[in-house]
């Protein structure tokens, strides 16, 4: 089994109640159920950080796109939408 830590968390009664019937639904544990939803979030919001740093290096060196490389993505888009009759 991995090893783990306790932390203790204060939630609102009705998301309590919803965990408790999700766990009974997917016979997990609650704890399991609060485990996996915080991995997931943290994972994505730094998921979500590193590319936006990454974005701001990329800026801050000028490694912006052309206005030819822009243009090509416009027109791809809108053959695109005309091709679907928007």
């Amino acid at each position: 089994m991995a090893e783990s830590t306790t932390m203790t968390i204060r939630v609102p009664p009705e998301l309590k109640a919803s965990l408790d019937k999700l766990a009974g639904a997917t016979r997990r544990s609650k704890s399991f159920l609060a485990a996996e939803a915080i991995r997931e979030y943290v994972e994505l919001n730094e998921w979500q950080i590193n590319e936006l740093q990454n974005a701001l290096g990329e800026a801050d060196a000028g490694d912006f796109a052309s206005e030819e490389e822009v243009g090509a993505v416009m027109n791809k888009w809108s053959a695109k939408g005309s091709a679907n009759g928007s």
